[in-house]
């Protein structure tokens, strides 16, 4: 996958924003304010880091070469894949929706309603 699809992916997620908030070189995507892929535009060597559950994290950074605890961000939960390394497109896909997921959990009830587009009821919580 290149830079540019890596990118048209991030943003055909649902809600998906792209920022910039550090510096013009640097993306982010957000959904629901919150960042799940950092995109760096001008390295030598293009990556994305994702957001991660901690115990999957460790694995994929023992399954691939081309994964890495993300440079200054909590290890625990952020890795960076490198784009020209051995992981297949499709899992690389599998891993940005991994994040958003992980985005979208830790939201308020409430936000976590508004982003997949439903609300309770008052009257439904009473039945």
């Amino acid at each position: 996958m290149n830079i540019e699809e890596l990118f048209d992916y991030c943003q055909s997620i649902r809600g998906a924003e792209a920022t910039t908030p550090f510096d013009e070189e640097t993306i982010v995507m957000k959904v629901m304010g919150k960042m799940f892929a950092l995109i760096p535009t001008d390295a030598d060597r293009f990556s994305v880091s994702l957001k991660c559950d901690p115990g999957k994290a460790i694995v994929l950074r023992e399954k691939y070469v081309c994964v890495e605890g993300a440079y200054h961000m909590n290890k625990t939960y952020w890795n960076t894949i490198y784009l020209d390394g051995d992981m297949p497109d499709d899992e690389l896909k599998e891993w940005i929706d991994h994040s958003v997921e992980e985005v979208i959990k830790k939201l308020p009830k409430k936000q976590r309603q508004q982003y997949f587009g439903y609300a309770i009821r008052a009257e439904d919580k009473l039945a």
